[in-house]
């Protein structure tokens, strides 16, 4: 008998151990005889619905309800006849020329109607007034609102009130700040720098100025008194909102803007014949055979036939630049036989030149590049050969430029550290075996001076057998001399402490000067 359940979605049937399928009335069963369908009665004309009705399904059975019979224009809807919209479902007949228009139960076809420029038909054929400011993206540009009128519309501008220092933006909707400080509507005194704010400025002193409270203007600061010493090696000018730093006779400003090299006037050449470059300034000298004159650069020939004493020659004395020749008498004249056998033992002939000068020309191997020096070490020419130089800082020093070093802050100021020099500065200097001593080769003096600085200057290295010596030009200037000859080619490194009292405290600066004297080329 029909059990339920097992594999079967409604009924099973079990006989001698198999099972059958099977549907309750108003189901089918499906192909895969385990499951059933609900048969639509309505479709497969099994139901019992008589005429005049009509057969709805429903869930494993239908119903039967009685049909609504509607007049031709009109529909049934839940038991109503209402009228069928034609012209919205488009089942009239209207031409492309005219238009459709609903009645109930029918429709006419009319002409269309056009409506003007700014108008639109509504759904009943009617022209209407088409708002452009909701319709259209863009009507009005930024800062202008759009207001609809009759068949168009029109752009106002936004107006909107702003506080002062204020205006309205481009949008025409906000206020924004105004910048004073680039329309140029700032009123700021002389050496004052305009600062905008929010609806407003500020009048603020630029670099180098002070704001003088009582007169409410900036005044120019002068660095130069402010600091003196501490801006520029030399000489320091106060310019509007700056300063300036310049450099003495003898000198040039180096690229720091700040110290000032030594000027080589030899390179230009002062001296008629031989140059040697000093600290600050140059000296001209001349070669053996001439002297310097008054004006301190030309060399004038010594005429030593004239200015001997006693005879320099056997017989004649010519004298030529820069020394002088022995003649014997000339040939074809009486002659004594003892002069005659003086003058050829002493193997001089009409024309005889004891001493005569070379003409060399020395060469520049650091320019040429024919120097060993490693590239730790800088080439520096002297007559006849060059020199490679170590340049190095002392212990708690540092590198300020190629040639000096700065003191580094002494840690709990510790005494020995105080008494080190606050500079050294390394120079090279030149001269010939033949210079005229005593001669003045290097000064030393602070820069910028001030009234009541003095100095104290010494050879305080390289001087053990007393070649140097010092001298005190004025209140704060000091020499060094070399102040005796120094027969043969030799190297000095000299050490020379300027002490300078100003104000009370005193300061040590040192110069570490190589001298290397050459061998004259007479």
């Amino acid at each position: 008998m029909p059990t339920g359940g097992g594999p079967c979605s409604q009924q099973c049937s079990v006989l001698w151990g198999y099972y059958s399928c099977s549907c309750f009335a108003g189901y089918s069963l499906m192909p895969d005889r385990l499951s059933c369908d609900d048969v639509d009665e309505c479709v497969s004309g099994v139901h019992s619905c008589g005429v005049g009705e009509r057969c709805v399904n429903t869930v494993g059975s239908h119903v039967c309800e009685r049909q609504l019979s509607c007049s031709a224009g009109y529909q049934s809807r839940n038991g109503v006849c209402e009228d069928i919209d034609e012209c919205m479902v488009r089942t009239h007949n209207c031409g492309a020329g005219l238009v459709c228009k609903n009645t109930d139960g029918s429709f006419v076809c009319g002409p269309k109607q056009k409506c003007l420029t700014g108008f639109k038909l509504d759904s009943h054929g009617n022209c209407i007034d088409i708002n452009e400011c909701s319709s259209l993206s863009e009507t009005c540009s930024s800062g202008f609102k759009c207001i609809n009128t009759v068949g168009s519309y029109t752009c106002q501008r936004q107006v909107i009130q702003c506080s002062h220092g204020y205006q309205s933006g481009p949008d025409g909707t906000r206020c924004i700040d105004v910048d004073e400080c680039l329309m140029g509507t700032y009123r700021c005194g002389t050496g004052q720098i305009c600062h905008n704010l929010p609806g407003s400025y500020r009048c603020d002193c630029g670099a180098g100025y002070q704001f003088d409270t009582v007169r409410k203007v900036c005044n120019d600061v002068n660095e130069c008194w402010r600091y003196p010493g501490r801006l520029c090696s030399q000489t320091c000018d106060n310019t509007p909102g700056s300063y300036q730093c310049s450099c003495t006779a003898g000198f040039a400003l180096a690229f720091d803007g700040k110290n000032c090299d030594d000027l080589n006037e030899c390179d230009s050449n002062p001296c008629s014949q031989e140059c040697a470059n000093i600290y600050g300034s140059y000296q001209c000298y001349c070669r053996q055979g001439f002297y310097l004159k008054e004006d301190g650069h030309t060399c004038e020939d010594i005429d030593e036939c004239s200015q001997s004493i006693g005879n320099m020659c056997a017989f004649e004395c010519v004298n030529v630049p820069g020394s002088y020749q022995c003649a014997c008498p000339p040939t074809g004249k009486p002659q004594f036989p003892k002069d005659i056998e003086r003058c050829a033992r002493a193997g001089l002939a009409a024309g005889y030149t004891p001493r005569r000068m070379l003409d060399r020309k020395d060469i520049d191997e650091c320019t040429t590049g024919a120097h060993n020096c490693s590239g730790e070490q800088s080439c520096y020419n002297i007559q006849g050969g060059y020199r490679c130089l170590s340049f190095t800082c002392p212990p708690n020093y540092k590198k300020a430029s190629d040639t000096r070093c700065e003191k580094l802050g002494c840690p709990g100021n510790a005494p020995e550290c105080l008494k080190l020099p606050l500079r050294v500065t390394y120079y090279q200097l030149n001269f010939q075996t033949d210079i005229l001593t005593p001669a003045q080769i290097f000064r030393i003096s602070p820069s910028p001076a001030y009234a009541g600085d003095q100095v104290s200057v010494a050879v305080t290295r390289g001087n053990e057998e007393g070649y140097f010596s010092t001298r005190k030009l004025n209140g704060f200037t000091g020499a060094v001399y070399l102040q005796r000859q120094v027969r043969e080619a030799k190297d000095f490194l000299v050490d020379v402490e300027m002490k300078l009292l100003r104000q009370g405290s005193v300061t040590s600066f040192v110069a570490r000067i190589h001298v290397f004297i050459t061998a004259s080329t007479l």
